[in-house]
């Protein structure tokens, strides 16, 4: 058993892999990290299915089984992709039980080209919950504009739902406003809100990195003395949206149905500035009711030397807030960054789905062709 991680577990945060492949299922590697490594769930999206699928061998019984059916490209995704986030369901149902459904969390994400797309996201949200057919598993949708009435509607559905791709905080609590409107279109359809789970997965890393390239080129000693904080006062923030969201009467009586909170779900936390301490996003961000999803890379370097020095999030919005106006002093326009990151984000991952139906559709031709990690 990892100390360091169990202590970061002891603390409240939920420890999350963001990673996912028949390797990691097929040779226990992740059975070994739910019970080893204190891991409780994984996110996945098509940056990893695409570099699960292009590195290994594992996949080729299914491969063959669907190339004798004619399956086409999407409908061998859709299998493939299902196949390993059932089985990894499945591996964490006594955890799912023991946390009374909050944690043994697997997520698996709509197509991204239906990011701008409220209707097909809301058919594919639905179709993804009737094949994977766990009730443990989250389906990922993106927070974007046309992905808001998504969410409501998919949760009204009575489905639980992973929101991705969250930048900023004015769109935080658009999310929070879609789950909670989503709860009540439930409750109102019948049914069982304490079956319904949500998390809402805030990104760290990719605001620095933005923030930081702009404080590079502004050049003074005022802005590079901001480097590497925007993420983490980005972050203190949205937390202190969630407590303010979640103690709320419009909340409370949705609790009292048997609602749970939505809890804020720290994603991008592999540090991507190698200045910068590479347990950065996970050590600075500890408090309770959060979840942390960590690549591969990340977890072994906090299991290795990461420290858990209490609650570095509650409280600390004052102090986030002056990062904030501190960046716009030195010229940094954040709503410009938030806008730009989140089109990237959604660019990089229809990139990555591109990369997965190449992969796929020369397995199903018998080719193996090598495809780029995203």
């Amino acid at each position: 058993m990892s100390d360091r991680l169990k202590a970061l577990a002891d603390a409240g945060v939920s420890i999350w892999l963001d990673d996912l492949s028949r390797e990691l299922l097929n040779t226990g590697e992740l059975a070994r990290l739910i019970a080893e490594s204190s891991v409780v769930g994984v996110t996945t999206n098509p940056t990893i299915f695409a570099s699960a699928l292009a590195k290994g061998e594992t996949y080729n019984d299914q491969v063959n089984e669907l190339t004798a059916q004619g399956a086409s490209v999407e409908e061998a995704i859709t299998a493939i992709t299902t196949t390993d986030v059932r089985n990894a369901c499945d591996l964490f149902t006594q955890t799912n039980a023991a946390t009374n459904g909050v944690d043994g969390r697997v997520s698996i994400e709509v197509e991204p080209g239906l990011a701008k797309d409220t209707d097909g996201t809301v058919a594919q949200a639905k179709e993804l919950w009737e094949l994977v057919d766990r009730p443990n598993a989250l389906i990922k949708i993106p927070a974007t504009r046309e992905g808001l009435p998504a969410i409501t509607a998919t949760i009204g559905a009575g489905i639980s739902v992973n929101v991705t791709l969250i930048f900023a905080l004015d769109r935080y609590q658009d999310v929070i406003e879609a789950y909670l409107s989503g709860l009540e279109q439930a409750a109102a359809a019948g049914h069982d809100l304490s079956h319904i789970h949500s998390v809402a997965s805030f990104f760290v890393s990719r605001v620095d990195t933005e923030v930081d390239k702009r404080l590079d080129a502004i050049g003074t000693d005022e802005a590079k003395a901001l480097k590497g904080k925007a993420a983490l006062a980005n972050a203190r923030l949205a937390y202190a949206v969630f407590q303010e969201a979640f103690a709320s009467d419009r909340f409370s009586k949705l609790a009292d149905q048997g609602a749970r909170v939505q809890r804020p779900l720290w994603a991008s936390t592999g540090v991507k500035d190698p200045s910068l301490p590479d347990t950065l996003y996970v050590t600075e961000l500890v408090v309770a009711d959060t979840v942390n999803t960590m690549p591969g890379k990340t977890m072994q370097a906090f299991a290795d030397h990461g420290e858990v020095e209490g609650d570095k999030v509650t409280g600390t919005a004052p102090q986030a807030q002056q990062v904030m106006d501190s960046l716009a002093a030195v010229g940094v326009d954040f709503a410009d960054v938030v806008a730009t990151i989140e089109v990237e984000g959604v660019e990089k991952f229809d990139k990555s789905w591109a990369e997965l139906v190449e992969t796929v559709s020369a397995a199903l031709k018998g080719d193996s062709p090598d495809v780029k990690d995203s």
